[in-house]
C-alpha cells in the first residue's frame, strides 16, 4: 500500500489531536531516547504534493529528530527500497553522513535550525551490490512544516567521467604509468605525511603504517641509446619501446616485495626519463636492490616491431630522511646523481655522494663568481724566483695567480683557471695577470737601477689566443708600463704549443718578433714532435716537475732518468733554447741538474710563491752581497 501524501498525513494527525509519533532506531549521534514524540506539520499546498510524488529527484521528508517521515518513489528506487519501508528510518544512516564529521556537524546545525542548508558528496552501497555516487542536499522546508527537505542526485556516471578524465591528465598515454603531475602529487603528499607517531614502542615487524620509518628513496633513471634509436627507426617504434621498457620497470617494482609497504609508484616523467618512488624506504640497500634489478631487466633485448633493440639505463639514486627534505632538493639530488652515473660509464646506477655533491657546488659557486671578482679585484699575484743553475742568481719570476674568495678563501690556480677557460673568464683575468705581472717588474727594475733587471713569466692559455687579440694585448700592456719585452716571458703548455697552426702559430710569431719570450711548460708531459719544436718561435722549455723528482736521492735514481733528462737539455740547447727545471726541492737535484747543463731552477729549494715585498728583499740581499 502506498504512503499517504505528507498533506493527507498530516491532516489525519490533526484530526487525531494533532501529534505524530515516530519511533527512533538507534539514532545514537543526537542522544535521543529509543522513543520520541515529534510535531510535523506538512505543507499542505497541492502543488507541494504533487511535485514531491511525481519529481525525478529522489526526496524525503525528515523531522526535526532525524527519522525519515515519507520517501517518494524515485528516493526508494535509488536507495532500493521501498518508500513506505523507509519511513521511520534514520536518514543519516541511511545517506551514511555519520562517518563523516564536518557533514554530520552541518547535518544536525540543519535539523536544528542552525544552518540554512547543507550540500554533500556521500559513496553508497546499493543492496544489489553497485557504488553510487550521491550528492546530499538538505533544506528547510517551508515555515510551519516542522521538518527538512532531503534530496539525492545520482552522480555516479559524472563521478566515473571525472575519474577517467583525471587518470588521463595524471597518466602518460604511450607507456599508460602516472606522468610527472601524478609523480610529484605523490611524492610532495609523501614528504608532507612524514613519520607516523608508533603508539607501541615495540611494534610488531612490518605494522607501522605509511610514512613510518620517515624516509624516502628514488631511483631516477635515463635510458642509454634510446635517442639514437628514436631518431633512425621513428617515433612509432620508440614509443613501443617506451611502453616494453615500462612493462620491465613496473615488473621490477611488483616484484620488489617489501612486507606490507606499498610497490615503488612508476612514473614516466617525460622523454626516456622514469622514475622508481619508494615510500617510506628501509635504507640505501633497498634502494640499491632496487636499481640493480632495473639494470638487470632492461639487459635482455627488446623485440619491437620484428627488430632486436637493446637499451641500458643509467639510475641515480638518492635515499634519505623525509624530515627536512622537499621535492625540489630530492629531484635535483637525484639529477646530480644521474649525471654522475653518465659521466662514469653509464649502463649502471650510482649512489647520491654528499661530499662529492659539495665539491660540484663548490664549482658551480666559483663558476658563477668568477668574472664579477676580476671586476671586485679578489685576485691577486704571488711570484716564484727563477734562479740560475751556475751562478744562484735571480733570473725572473713567474707569476702565480690567488683567488682571495670571500667564502673559500685564497684559491690556488688548479682550483680555478680551467673554469676561468671553461666559460671565457680567462680572458678578462688574463688581461689583469698580464698587466699587473709587468707592472710589478718594471717597478722592481726602477727600485733596483744597479742591477741587472729580472724577467716576468706569466702563464696564457689557448683560450686567450683564440678570444682575445693577445698581441695587441702585449703590446699595450708594454707600452703602458714601459716594459722591455725581452723581460717578459709568456708560457703555454706543451699541448697547446705542440701541432700549433693557423691563428695559434701566427699569435706566437707576432709576440716572438715582438722580442717577447715564448717558452713550453710542463714539456715532457706530452706528446711532442720534436722536429715540429725546431719551427716554433719558442726559446725556453721547462721540464716538468716528474722528471725532477727522479733526481731527489742519486743512489735510488736509474741511470735511465739522467740519460733521458741530460738528452733533452742537449737537444734543447742544439736548438738553440733555454731550460728550466721545475719543482726543484733538494740541493742534491739542484748539482745533478748543474751536471748535466740545465740552465734556470725554480722550486722551493730557492723559495715558494712570494709577495713583490719579498722579491724586493732577495734583490736588495743580493745588491748588498754584492757590495
Amino acid at each position: 500500500m502506498a504512503p499517504a501524501p505528507v498533506g493527507e498525513e498530516a491532516g489525519a494527525t490533526a484530526a487525531a489531536g494533532g501529534t505524530a509519533t515516530a519511533r527512533t532506531v538507534g539514532f545514537t549521534p543526537m542522544a535521543q531516547p529509543a522513543t520520541v514524540r515529534t510535531e510535523f506539520t506538512a505543507p499542505a499546498e497541492p502543488s507541494f504534493r504533487s511535485a514531491f510524488w511525481a519529481a525525478p529527484l529522489a526526496m524525503a521528508v525528515v523531522d526535526r529528530e532525524g527519522l525519515v517521515v515519507s520517501a517518494n518513489e524515485t528516493c526508494g528506487a535509488l536507495l532500493g527500497t521501498p518508500p513506505d519501508e523507509l519511513a521511520g528510518q534514520v536518514a543519516a544512516d541511511l545517506v551514511d553522513l555519520t562517518s563523516d564529521a564536518r557533514a554530520w556537524h552541518a547535518y544536525r546545525e540543519v535539523l536544528r535550525g542552525r544552518q540554512a542548508r547543507m550540500r554533500c558528496t556521500r559513496l553508497l552501497k546499493h543492496p544489489d551490490g553497485r557504488s553510487l555516487w550521491v550528492q546530499v542536499t538538505l533544506a528547510p522546508l517551508p515555515a510551519g512544516s516542522g521538518g527538512v527537505l532531503l534530496s539525492l542526485t545520482d552522480i555516479s556516471a559524472r563521478r566515473e567521467l571525472q575519474n577517467r578524465l583525471r587518470h588521463l591528465q595524471s597518466h602518460d598515454p604511450v607507456t599508460r604509468l602516472p606522468n610527472r603531475t601524478l609523480f610529484f602529487e605523490r611524492l610532495s603528499a609523501a614528504l608532507e605525511a612524514g613519520p607516523q607517531p608508533e603508539s607501541d614502542p615495540e611494534p610488531e615487524p612490518g605494522s607501522y603504517e605509511r610514512g613510518g620509518t620517515g624516509r624516502i628513496g628514488l631511483c631516477y633513471l635515463d635510458l642509454d641509446g634510446f635517442k639514437a634509436i628514436n631518431d633512425t627507426l621513428g617515433h612509432r617504434v620508440g614509443d613501443r619501446l617506451l611502453a616494453a621498457v615500462a612493462e620491465r620497470l613496473t615488473r621490477c617494482a611488483d616484484e620488489a616485495g617489501y612486507g606490507r609497504a606499498s610497490a615503488p609508484l612508476v612514473a614516466r616523467l617525460g622523454g626516456d626519463e622514469f622514475a622508481l618512488l619508494v615510500e617510506d624506504s628501509t635504507g640505501t640497500e633497498q634502494l640499491a636492490a632496487l636499481a640493480e634489478s632495473v639494470l638487470t631487466a632492461l639487459q635482455a633485448p627488446f623485440e619491437i616491431s620484428g627488430r632486436r633493440l637493446s637499451v641500458s639505463a643509467s639510475i641515480g639514486v638518492v635515499e634519505r630522511q623525509t624530515d627536512g627534505t622537499s621535492a625540489t632538493a630530492l629531484m635535483q639530488a637525484a639529477d646530480t646523481t644521474l649525471y654522475w652515473a653518465k659521466a662514469d660509464g653509464r649502463a649502471r646506477w650510482t649512489l647520491f655522494d654528499p661530499e662529492r655533491n659539495a665539491h660540484r657546488m663548490t664549482r658551480q659557486a666559483l663558476v658563477s663568481t668568477l668574472r664579477a671578482a676580476v671586476e671586485r679585484g679578489e685576485f691577486t699575484l704571488e711570484y716564484q724566483p727563477l734562479v740560475g743553475m751556475e751562478d744562484g742568481r735571480l733570473r725572473g719570476v713567474e707569476a702565480l695567480v690567488r683567488w682571495r674568495h670571500p667564502q673559500f678563501g685564497v684559491l690556488t690556480p688548479n682550483r680555478f683557471i680551467a673554469l676561468a677557460e671553461e666559460d671565457g673568464s680567462i680572458v678578462p683575468l688574463g688581461r689583469w695577470i698580464l698587466a699587473t705581472a709587468c707592472r710589478q717588474a718594471r717597478r722592481w727594475q726602477l727600485d733596483h737601477p744597479g742591477e741587472p733587471p729580472i724577467f716576468v713569466s706569466v702563464n696564457v692559455a689557448v683560450r686567450q689566443v683564440w678570444d682575445s687579440d693577445l698581441v695587441a694585448d702585449v703590446a699595450e700592456v708594454l707600452a703602458e708600463t714601459g716594459l722591455a719585452p725581452h723581460l717578459l716571458q709568456l708560457e703555454l703548455t706543451e699541448s697547446a704549443v705542440m701541432g700549433s697552426a693557423g691563428r695559434p702559430l701566427q699569435t706566437l710569431r707576432a709576440l716572438s718578433d715582438m722580442g717577447v719570450h715564448i717558452a713550453i711548460d710542463d714539456f715532457g708531459t706530452g706528446y711532442s714532435n720534436l722536429a715540429y719544436l725546431s719551427r716554433l718561435p719558442v726559446s725556453v722549455l721547462k721540464l716538468d716537475g716528474s722528471f725532477v723528482r727522479g733526481f731527489q736521492h742519486e743512489e735510488r735514481t736509474g741511470a735511465a732518468d739522467e740519460v733521458i733528462v741530460e738528452a733533452m737539455i742537449q737537444l734543447a740547447h742544439r736548438l738553440g733554447l733555454s731550460v728550466t727545471a721545475e719543482c726543484v726541492e733538494t740541493s742534491d737535484q739542484a748539482s745533478r741538474l748543474r751536471r748535466i747543463g740545465c740552465d734556470t731552477g725554480q722550486g722551493w729549494l730557492y723559495s715558494r710563491p712570494v709577495s713583490p715585498d719579498r722579491i724586493s728583499e732577495l734583490l736588495d740581499d743580493h745588491a748588498c752581497g754584492r757590495r
